[in-house]
């Protein structure tokens, strides 16, 4: 009964983080249009810099767009292979995929761990070993595979900075400011290029392997 009584409230804050995010998702959808506007005021040469600040946020609203649709359909796989193989909670744990899917590079790690320790509490080692294969082809197929190709050459900032921004993020917004921690990373690296003094910070936040 206690191990229920954990998992119930682990869910409620999953859900909870859930319509936060997607309240915070809605939000800077609304704010991306103003935001050229706001820069130009703070930025050195703001004739010269709209045009790539636009572009910026172009990629940054791409992104949110993308990310969201693949995290959909992430979740919803999940929640089809759960069904499948007759998992407790699948519906929950679809919608844990879906959100934890923004978290660059360990999300989709984060959101297999639950349902497969519950599988391996109550159904035993066998059947959580092949939940956990099927995470990992799931992981594969759109981790690695359909996102890299959907995204492109991404959004110019180096493995590191996106971990670390994690990090920040997460330390300063909680568990919303984890899964949004590119998007804002982004906007914090084009504010620093159009800003005095701050162009010498966004080099070092940026991926530097695609330029020649």
């Amino acid at each position: 009964m206690t191990l229920v009584t954990s998992l119930l409230a682990q869910l409620s804050n999953a859900m909870t983080s859930i319509f936060l995010l997607f309240l915070t998702v809605v939000f800077m959808l609304l704010e991306v249009p103003q935001l050229p506007a706001k820069l130009q005021h703070i930025m050195v040469r703001p004739v010269e810099g709209m045009g790539a600040i636009q572009r910026a946020l172009d990629s940054v609203s791409r992104y949110l767009v993308l990310k969201t649709a693949i995290s959909l359909v992430t979740g919803c796989v999940v929640w089809g292979m759960l069904v499948a193989l007759d998992v407790r909670f699948a519906f929950v744990w679809g919608l844990l995929a879906f959100a934890l899917n923004y978290i660059p590079n360990i999300g989709s790690v984060l959101a297999a761990i639950p349902p497969v320790l519950q599988v391996l509490v109550f159904s035993g080692l066998y059947d959580a070993l092949i939940l956990l294969a099927g995470y990992l082809v799931i992981n594969l197929v759109f981790g690695n595979i359909l996102e890299p190709r959907m995204m492109g050459r991404g959004l110019g900032l180096s493995t590191l900075v996106v971990f670390l921004s994690l990090i920040f993020w997460g330390w300063l917004l909680g568990p919303v400011g984890m899964l949004l921690s590119v998007p804002l990373t982004i906007i914090v690296k084009i504010a620093l290029e159009q800003t005095a003094g701050g162009q010498s910070i966004a080099v070092l936040l940026s991926d530097m392997s695609h330029r020649g």
